[in-house]
């Protein structure tokens, strides 16, 4: 099978210092030792390495496997399922809806969802289309004690249960890690299937597992074409994106800002959380910035440094991304001949990760700054529950001044990122796109957008970990709607619902960014949260 093609261009300025560290890396053997699973490659204390290093020949193990993955596969269309809605957050949940987006509308497959949203519309939409076929309903989660992934099971699984009884447990199947609650739960209730998966590989690192060969394979991926892909990769091509990554990093070039082909648009959602929260800590980072209109190079700051990667037969950006290295901005590219060939990029990319992490000096397998937010958003739950209402959030008017105000005050290689804390529909996410645009032409920043609480499993650890350098607008809105969250899988009775859950969520990230000395605001947007949006950012209405 080929290997996509990769180039470098726009990087003159830089080469000098890059070759000393490509000659650093070599003499240390750092690629070898990163695949024997050398953990002092990163820290001379191996907590948090040695058991995070599967993903290195996960592909190998899982290749002759793929045969059984695609006869669960016919199994479960042969029981007359014709759709699947996974339930996850982060790293079980992206690369199944990249496999579901990039590959589904050309597979026979079921037809796969993800429900990674604790916003109830989202939630309620999720049952409203679950009820439209037989639907088989996937609990993907590595501890097996996610909050939001627990969540969404307890409601479904009460749901069905309410429509087929003893039948529900048919619907519904697990992945997760050996000896988690999850795989106790699904034991007790004789849940259809659980598959167990290699407690060494960490969610972000996950895609080439079961994690993410299991929807894949429901989606009517080719497991073998992916693996094979995956398993040929080119590791020269992963170490030099990854010390590109690293040492630009250093240099203050840390805004890494995806180009995509529209067919892989999700892959930049995916590379997002994996780059973000392996990179952001420790006062080190590199943002990924996903989703921006490609603009002339007057528009951009010298904090970028651009990847393309399109399929071969797009040429749409080409001229725009030969012009941006023109003007001296460092830019990788990447083309594929076909879309099995993103296997061989998460491998890429997973190890490039892990190098640029060498090169920082961090350690690209742990995340501790994220569980600063949800031990704030427990704090706020349990508060609920004892009083019965969540504390009192402090909001600004919904007034443009107040944006341009705090954005006023950005400096030099500062960011600004969005959090967004309404429903993720896609209208929604159209205006999150115009929103971005509107604020990167305004200030000149790099700007990311992200969904609440989503964002919190794959940029949040960036945002409390790196050296203090983005702006936050935080945006939450009135509910229309609620659903009850059960407090036991099959028992309706409920303490909580799914808005006290998200807005719980948003109030601990708010607290976890205040208490890292970020800077934050927040608006609290009404039902109209169209109009507001357009108000609060002064967007044109389309």
């Amino acid at each position: 099978m080929s290997q996509c093609c990769f180039e470098i261009q726009g990087t003159a300025s830089h080469e000098a210092g890059m070759k000393t560290v490509l000659g650093r890396i070599e003499k240390e053997n750092i690629a070898a030792r990163i695949m024997r699973h050398d953990h002092t490659v990163w820290s001379p204390d191996p907590d948090e390495i040695t058991n995070r290093l599967g993903w290195l020949d996960i592909a190998d193990r899982l290749l002759p496997e793929a045969v059984n993955l695609q006869h669960f596969a016919k199994e479960i269309r042969e029981a007359g399922f014709t759709q699947a809605l996974l339930l996850g957050m982060g790293g079980s949940s992206l690369a199944p809806e990249l496999f579901a987006r990039t590959f589904g509308p050309h597979c026979a497959g079921l037809d796969v969802r993800v429900l990674d949203s604790t916003d109830p519309l989202m939630v309620l939409e999720a049952r409203e289309w679950a009820e439209r076929a037989k639907t088989l309903f996937i609990v993907s989660s590595k501890s097996g004690g996610t909050a939001e992934t627990f969540s969404f099971f307890k409601y479904f699984y009460t749901w069905m249960k309410e429509k087929a009884g003893e039948q529900a447990a048919s619907c519904f199947v697990t992945i997760t890690d050996p000896g988690s609650g999850l795989e106790q739960i699904s034991k007790s209730l004789n849940l259809r299937r659980t598959f167990i998966n290699d407690p060494n590989i960490g969610g972000r690192f996950s895609a080439l597992s079961l994690f993410g060969l299991v929807p894949a394979a429901l989606t009517g991926v080719d497991l073998a074409a992916l693996l094979t892909s995956a398993r040929n990769a080119d590791r020269e091509t992963a170490v030099e994106i990854g010390a590109w990554m690293g040492f630009l990093a250093l240099q203050g070039i840390d805004k890494l800002t995806f180009i995509l082909s529209p067919e892989l648009e999700s892959f930049g959602d995916w590379a997002e959380q994996l780059i973000a929260e392996s990179t952001g800590k420790k006062g080190k980072g590199i943002l990924p910035v996903i989703g921006e209109t490609v603009m002339p190079a007057a528009h951009y700051g010298k904090d970028r440094l651009f990847v393309h990667i399109r399929m071969n037969t797009d040429t749409k950006n080409d001229a725009a991304v030969r012009d941006l290295a023109a003007e001296g901005y460092p830019v990788l590219m990447l083309s594929l001949d076909h879309l099995e060939q993103l296997g061989e990029q998460f491998f890429i990319w997973e190890l490039a990760t892990a190098v640029a992490g060498h090169v920082l000096g961090i350690n690209p397998f742990d995340q501790p700054n994220v569980e600063s937010a949800k031990a704030a958003a427990r704090d706020m739950i349990s508060r609920y529950k004892n009083t019965g209402q969540l504390p009192e959030a402090d909001s600004l008017p919904v007034d443009y001044g107040r944006i341009a105000e705090f954005t006023g005050n950005a400096g030099t290689g500062d960011y600004i990122s969005v959090h967004a804390y309404i429903p993720m529909n896609p209208a929604a996410k159209e205006q999150m796109r115009q929103i971005q645009a509107a604020l990167h032409k305004q200030t000149g920043l790099a700007v990311t957008t992200g969904f609440g609480p989503r964002f919190l499993h794959s940029t949040g650890q960036l945002h409390k970990g790196d050296r203090g350098n983005g702006l936050f607008i935080q945006l939450t809105c009135d509910a229309d709607a609620d659903a009850p969250i059960p407090n036991e899988p099959g028992n309706p009775a409920s303490d909580m619902s799914f808005h006290v859950l998200k807005t719980a969520q948003a109030m601990g990230d708010f607290s976890a960014l205040k208490n890292e000395k970020r800077r934050v605001i927040h608006f609290h947007l009404s039902r109209n949260v169209r109009k507001d949006l357009e108000i609060l950012f002064h967007l044109v209405p389309v």
